[in-house]
């Protein structure tokens, strides 16, 4: 009942996310669209279709053993890599950016599939590996495939995506059990590195500035963050009501997309943004009990990077809003507009569903389901083994053994 409940509470709070998101994109999209004369529910009917897909990839994924992803883990990390490369030399620039391949009126964002990639051949190398407990343990391949992805992302530049890739690989290595140390060391390393990328970018040089004093510059730098705090301090307990903000009338920038949060607080208020916040701590919960009580080596560590992803990534855009720490253009998970985002974090809900459901079954049978390469699951080979064995005992003391008592010698 306790596995029930909490597979009970990802979906609920899963499906509640995305239909606030829904709720929240026309709410932040349909005013501008409205003054300027364009089609109020475009925004509403793209993150509706990828919604429907997403949760269409989260009802198959709950079927697939997770036992799968391990045996792609090389391909996927292989393949994410692959798209990082080709979204630098394919795609047009957007904003500055390089971030998005477009496939007619689809367009899709590379980086969104490396996180999951990344988490997943993260956690089968540490199930089948001793964990890292010095830094140059670290630093190879973990460390090497990590800063390989965080280089490419950096030259898109998309600084959020790294940032997240970075918690992300650091919850599945401190469940694996690395030292806290040898974390806290490779940390400081990523970020000196961070902050040397910071420097010699003069956009990311300005964002800190602006976030060390946004009013300094509030119609410049520090201009939409002075705008997300102007909205969440307006909101008061209640909000204005929903739809009722004027941030999002040309004031606040990218008021959909990452800055969304300004926009639930502005029209309803400490109360609203309290319940969200609420949400993904429901997120978490569920997700961490289902790694804790995982069998599986490599299950557990997946439950982890998935659950850290989803949540760690709202934590970073909520304190980014909030004006805690710089902006870093990460969207909001399930809530904000963007089809890959919300593609892609679905999908990372089907999985934990999965193994969810999978320990389930080996809590029931007695035996950790830790998957075998003929598609059999551990203990239904046990059994047939017992069974030969039985089988080619001598007749007589097959005979013995059926009556209850142990069999004698002939």
């Amino acid at each position: 009942m306790r596995k029930g409940l909490e597979s009970q509470i990802l979906v609920l709070v899963t499906l509640a996310l995305v239909a606030f998101g829904l709720v929240m994109v026309y709410s932040a999209t349909s005013a501008p669209a409205a003054v300027g004369d364009s089609d109020p529910g475009y925004y509403l009917k793209r993150q509706a279709v990828a919604a429907v897909l997403g949760l269409g990839v989260l009802a198959l994924l709950t079927r697939v053993g997770f036992h799968t992803w391990r045996r792609l883990a090389p391909g996927l990390v292989l393949g994410s890599l692959g798209l990082l490369v080709a979204v630098l030399l394919l795609a047009e620039p957007v904003n500055g950016a390089r971030r998005w391949i477009t496939f007619g009126p689809a367009v899709f964002q590379p980086s969104e599939l490396a996180k999951l990639g990344l988490a997943i051949w993260a956690a089968a190398y540490l199930a089948r590996s001793n964990a890292p407990r010095t830094l140059r343990e670290l630093a190879r391949p973990v460390g090497l495939i990590a800063m390989l992805f965080c280089g490419l992302l950096l030259l898109e530049p998309d600084l959020g995506t790294a940032i997240a890739m970075m918690v992300m690989l650091a919850g599945i290595l401190l469940v694996s059990g690395t030292p806290v140390p040898t974390l806290a060391l490779g940390g400081a390393i990523a970020a000196s590195l961070g902050l040397a990328a910071i420097w010699f970018e003069p956009y990311r040089r300005a964002r800190i500035f602006a976030f060390l004093d946004p009013w300094d510059d509030a119609q410049g730098a520090g201009f939409q963050t002075v705008q997300a705090m102007i909205g969440l301090g307006s909101g008061g307990w209640f909000g204005a009501g929903l739809g009722e903000g004027v941030q999002k009338i040309f004031y606040l920038p990218e008021a959909h997309t990452d800055m969304i949060f300004a926009i639930i607080g502005e029209e309803l208020g400490l109360v609203g943004t309290t319940a969200l916040m609420a949400g993904y701590v429901a997120f978490a919960y569920a997700g961490l009990k289902i790694a804790l009580r995982c069998r599986d080596p490599f299950g557990k560590r997946l439950a982890v990077g998935l659950t850290v992803l989803v949540c760690g990534q709202a934590a970073l855009n909520l304190a980014a809003v909030m004006g805690l720490a710089p902006l870093t253009g990460i969207p909001l998970p399930f809530v904000s507009y963007g089809g890959s985002s919300l593609v892609v974090a679905l999908a990372s809900v089907g999985v934990l569903l999965n193994i969810a459901g999978q320990d389930a079954r080996s809590i029931a049978t007695g035996v950790p389901d830790r998957g075998r390469r003929d598609g059999r699951s551990r203990a239904a080979g046990a059994r047939g083994r017992r069974v030969a064995a039985a089988e080619r005992r001598p007749r007589h003391v097959r005979r013995v053994a059926g009556a209850g008592g142990s069999p004698s010698r002939p």
